[in-house]
């Protein structure tokens, strides 16, 4: 049985997935790996088999983007994440990326108030200043102006830094928008991590 839909009450996608025994060696060994390192296959993985040359390229600039190096933290890009996902009503990456939030901070209860509405989360100025120019950037991209990196410098952001926000917020709104018009859903196993 293919277990890239047994995962889910419904199927993972909109989407008609290949046979797993139709993909080649490589992305086959990609899933697997993704399998082992989770404990279960990300649905977003499973739906990206459409397209397997793409998806080789995609995990290798989503990784460099989220887990790279950067002064910006994991826990902070995941911020961006859940941020630009939740103005995006994105329900595959706000639960995933929530689940991967709350793992990241150890704090279940900010992770979730970034995932409903980081404006009223307990944040310092710094993390909120970074919030909402990724929105900004999501929600009203042609009103970004110069003003904003001097806000974002005042801040303590280097410009490579600044740069990074810029680059992740794009990097989710590009998923979020990939997984909303293929109707991927979540994962079961991503609500309950990491909530205790």
């Amino acid at each position: 049985m293919d277990d890239r839909s047994a995962v889910t009450a419904a199927p993972p996608s909109w989407l008609t997935l290949p046979a797993m025994e139709s993909l080649d060696d490589e992305t086959r060994t990609l899933l697997d790996k993704a399998r082992a390192n989770v404990g279960f296959l990300p649905n977003v993985f499973a739906v990206y088999s459409i397209r397997p040359d793409h998806m080789l390229r995609w995990i290798r600039l989503f990784n460099a983007v989220t887990r790279g190096e950067s002064e910006l933290t994991p826990a902070e890009r995941e911020m961006i994440g859940v941020a630009v996902s939740a103005e995006n009503r994105c329900l595959y990456c706000l639960v995933s990326h929530g689940a991967e939030l709350r793992q990241l901070t150890g704090d279940p209860m900010l992770a979730d108030q970034i995932g409903h509405d980081y404006r009223r989360a307990q944040l310092d100025e710094r993390t909120r200043a970074m919030l909402d120019y990724a929105v900004k950037l999501t929600r009203t991209p042609v009103e970004c102006d110069a003003d904003d990196i001097a806000q974002l410098r005042s801040m303590g952001f280097s410009d490579q830094a600044i740069f990074d926000i810029a680059e992740t917020a794009a990097m989710f709104n590009f998923t979020n928008r990939l997984a909303s018009a293929t109707g991927m859903l979540p994962n079961q196993e991503y609500y309950t991590q990491a909530r205790t």
